[in-house]
């Protein structure tokens, strides 16, 4: 048990889509007390109701009755102005906010949360299984107490990172909020080129994953760098030497993700100014 969870008082959870229930359980797992959490969520999904059963969650339809010390908003981008604006009875002097949309910066979050009490998060699907990653920006009136709360709430799920700069949340949104998707494709692009060479597609498709997951596995488990890890793998002009060759060409992996990432990059921005 975490005892900044246990200790951390009412906790509200505006929006639960996967990503919230995936942290709130996350939470509740670390200590915090299901009688300290209210979830907010108009259309309770299948996991949600499951979670609020397991734990005896009190769900709402919409924020009133509960002054929170912590007020975790996980809508979407383009509802985060109206969600924020609607919260205004709820948000106290000592409430911090802290929101887990994409592109919306602190000073858009202040100004409709009414407060300078603001904390900027991106968090990855892997908090799932506990094996996230969040990055982390406070607003300028964000106490070495709160940062204590946000530590215990997040690395529940994962690794926690705080950022120096508020640009830099875009950069690792691009980075680490999106990059299970680029690693998802990279199992499908493997597996598609296996079967082309010939496997069957249950094989290939097993080949890909497995290999993928093995990867991660072993740089997890110590402490050697990517590159020398795909250098102990790759002899001289051997056969994975050849592949890398391709892969790490002119205009290979390394332009490509570049490429990826500028252009999540830009529409994270993009969705900050709509």
């Amino acid at each position: 048990m975490t005892a900044a969870l246990a200790n951390i008082g009412p906790v509200m959870l505006v929006g639960a889509g996967k990503m919230g229930v995936a942290l709130a359980r996350g939470w509740l797992d670390a200590g915090l007390p299901p009688n300290n959490l209210v979830i907010v969520h108009p259309r309770p999904g299948d996991a949600l109701l499951e979670l609020a059963q397991d734990y005896g969650l009190t769900l709402s339809s919409q924020a009133s009755g509960l002054t929170p010390n912590l007020l975790v908003v996980g809508v979407k981008p383009q509802v985060m102005d109206d969600v924020l604006e609607s919260l205004a009875p709820v948000i106290a002097p000592h409430t911090l906010v802290v929101s887990i949309a994409a592109g919306i910066d602190l000073a858009r979050l202040a100004d409709k949360a009414g407060t300078q009490r603001v904390v900027r998060t991106m968090p990855n699907t892997p908090v799932q299984v506990r094996k996230g990653i969040t990055g982390v920006v406070p607003g300028s009136q964000v106490t070495a107490e709160d940062r204590v709360w946000i530590d215990a709430l997040f690395s529940a799920s994962g690794l926690v990172v705080w950022l120096d700069e508020e640009a830099q949340l875009d950069a690792l949104t691009a980075v680490s909020g999106s990059g299970p998707a680029y690693v998802f494709h990279m199992v499908e692009a493997l597996a598609a080129a296996g079967k082309r060479q010939g496997l069957p597609d249950a094989i290939a498709e097993q080949l890909a994953r497995g290999t993928v997951i093995g990867a991660a596995a072993l740089m997890d488990a110590g402490s050697l760098s990517p590159t020398l890890l795909r250098e102990n793998v790759t002899s001289p002009k051997g056969a994975t030497a050849a592949g890398l060759a391709v892969l790490m060409g002119e205009s290979g992996l390394t332009d490509l993700m570049d490429r990826t990432v500028s252009a999540t990059r830009q529409r994270t921005e993009e969705l900050g100014r709509s």
